[in-house]
């Protein structure tokens, strides 16, 4: 039957780490579930993965295949497609696609991570995922040693430096005109040997296809190898506003999430998240640990379903 064709189970809106994850775990439930993916999964820049045991080293693209592989092997469904907006039908929720066509669930699962937006600096994007990088846990091993510049967005600057000084003793934080030091940050950072530089990062120097240093605006220029950003995280999650579903602001920085609860489960009744989408911060592998997570949540919520239309089957 072609999915159009079909009452799916679950529909999973997104198809990385977490919705693969969840995905796989719903197939085994025996569960008929879609996984639905518009592609541009986050990490997609970057070149490995880390931090995600056993699978050390692996290319992004690689950890995608796989799990679709899995996915399909369980007899999930996986789509390629972008989800533009979701509304509920008495028990079901139905899927509009970009392009046209619908897919319809009893429940739905929302992984569609987020965006990073990068501040406006010339050759910023061009050089993310490389070296411009965010998450000191996914990429601090293999920057170690190397000249590591901190770019301030916010009052984080400060932890962020400090935690990048573990992975190397030549460190330097720009204030970028972004945050004001007091005293103590001050003395924190001259006790770790952390250089400071006022001013405004105009852009970045490259040689060979290698960052070599960052420009100031009142002129100058400070030599790296590595340049780590706090992007604005923007939630994917516009396609449940029929469902009075909006992504909320975060309380530290830019950007922006899905409210659930520790399952998973949102305000809306038959509607989970996962990843990112809920967590900006998450990492390849608790992404993954979350959409298994709202999996067992989703599959528990069926079962109690399915029992109380057998217990009314059964007095009819």
């Amino acid at each position: 039957m072609a999915p159009q064709e079909r009452l799916f189970d679950v529909a999973v809106i997104g198809g990385g780490p977490a919705g693969l994850s969840a995905g796989v775990a719903l197939a085994r439930a025996l569960r008929s579930v879609l996984v639905v993916d518009a592609g541009g999964q986050r990490n997609l820049s970057a070149r490995e993965v880390h931090g995600f045991l056993s699978r050390e080293g692996m290319s992004p693209q690689d950890l995608v295949a796989a799990g679709r592989e899995e996915l399909e092997r369980y007899g999930g469904t996986a789509e390629h497609g972008l989800v533009t907006s979701v509304r509920r039908q008495e028990d079901t929720f139905v899927l509009s696609l970009k392009g046209g066509g619908t897919r319809t669930a009893r429940r739905l699962l929302v992984a569609t991570g987020i965006t990073d937006d990068l501040p406006a600096i010339s050759g910023l994007a061009e050089r993310w995922g490389r070296d411009v990088l965010y998450c000191p846990y996914c990429h601090g091993w293999e920057i170690k040693g190397q000249r590591i510049g901190v770019l301030a967005s916010d009052a984080r600057a400060v932890p962020e430096a400090l935690t990048f000084r573990q992975w190397s003793p030549d460190v330097t934080l720009f204030l970028n005109n972004a945050v004001l030091l007091g005293p103590e940050e001050e003395e924190q950072l001259r006790a770790r040997s952390i250089r400071v530089v006022e001013g405004t990062v105009s852009g970045l120097e490259v040689r060979e296809d290698k960052l070599a240093g960052v420009r100031l605006d009142g002129g100058g220029s400070v030599a790296l190898d590595v340049l780590a950003v706090s992007p604005a995280a923007t939630s994917k999650a516009t396609m449940l506003r029929r469902l009075g579903l909006e992504p909320c602001g975060l309380e530290e920085g830019k950007g922006s999430y899905l409210e659930t609860d520790e399952s998973g489960r949102t305000a809306c009744p038959g509607v989970w998240a996962a990843g990112n989408a809920v967590d900006v911060s998450a990492q390849v592998m608790t992404a993954a640990a979350a959409g298994l997570r709202a999996a067992a949540a989703i599959n528990a919520d069926l079962v109690l379903a399915d029992t109380r239309q057998a217990v009314a089957a059964a007095r009819a």
